[in-house]
């Protein structure tokens, strides 16, 4: 069955400051963000009317702008009542958001001085980020010939949309030679995280993860770090060698719109999902629907 293309279907899209109609929300081709990825932007689940960790989102998008220094007009609080207002006019209450904010099309080139920033909210519902059965069995994963880039080079630090193309090019060549997903190392060669989402590792009780200074420390991330704790469960933020990888036992990756994915392989490697992954995905599915 064909997908219904996003820039077709019914609904209600905020944009500056107007709740518009889906279909006429529409930016022009010669849009700076278009061009340069002057974009920075937040995927937000709701859990029954509720958007988990909605003002933590908010911050970042703001801190996301700062970064690259893009000026916003809004504050948290309005970006808040703008999220309600949009999850409102579409009715929906278990949906996904993407809350952005761009260059325009006032002036074109590297050069930024006098484009103005945009912002749109769109909702909608979205289910698994994955094939429910693939996820079930775990997502496969294949190691990338692209490396996250080092602090230094990019805003690593920015949910930009400069910085998501990297993605897009190792997720699909990972998914021309069979796979889910790709599977991405540091620029110094140590475990980063998938195209999209940060992982996790298992190995005799204990968590590790990566640290969290190299690409974005994702708010599921450190929703799963609470949890794991609360659980009594000791988790290890450190630099992890790709060699250790086949000596884990469980792995799974966090992300806003992946949750707890468990992974089954990768590479040559294979895993099971096994109870503590399952555990965590329990304890999540719990928090994320707390009032």
């Amino acid at each position: 069955m064909a997908k219904t293309p996003f820039h077709d279907r019914d609904g209600y899209i905020w944009m500056d400051g107007e709740m518009l109609p889906w279909r006429e929300a529409k930016t022009h081709y010669l849009t700076h963000a278009l061009h340069y990825g002057t974009q920075v932007f937040e995927g937000e689940r709701a859990y029954d009317g509720n958007i988990f960790k909605s003002v933590k989102h908010s911050e970042r998008l703001l801190n996301s702008a700062k970064i690259i220094h893009m000026p916003m007009k809004y504050t948290v609080q309005e970006i808040e009542d703008i999220k309600q207002e949009v999850m409102e006019a579409n009715g929906l209450v278990d949906c996904y958001f993407r809350a952005g904010a761009w260059r325009g099309s006032e002036q074109m080139g590297i050069d930024v001085t006098g484009s103005e920033t945009h912002m749109a909210v769109a909702v909608w519902e979205w289910g698994s980020y994955f094939d429910p059965e693939v996820r079930a069995k775990g997502v496969s994963l294949k190691t990338s010939q692209y490396a996250k880039p080092a602090p230094h080079t990019a805003p690593t630090q920015s949910k930009c949309a400069g910085l998501y193309v990297l993605g897009t090019m190792a997720k699909y060549e990972a998914q021309q030679a069979g796979y889910t997903d790709a599977f991405m190392h540091d620029h110094e060669g140590f475990v980063a995280e998938s195209s999209g989402a940060n992982i996790f590792l298992i190995k005799d009780g204990t968590l590790h993860t990566p640290i969290a200074d190299r690409f974005l420390n994702g708010l599921t991330r450190q929703t799963i770090i609470e949890l794991a704790d609360n659980l009594g469960l000791h988790v290890n933020q450190r630099r992890i060698k790709p060699e250790e990888v086949e000596t884990f036992d469980e792995i799974f990756l966090t992300g806003t719109a992946a949750e707890i994915t468990p992974v089954g392989k990768i590479d040559d490697h294979l895993f099971t999902p096994g109870e503590i992954t399952k555990k965590l995905i329990s304890a999540y599915d719990g928090r994320v629907r707390e009032q």
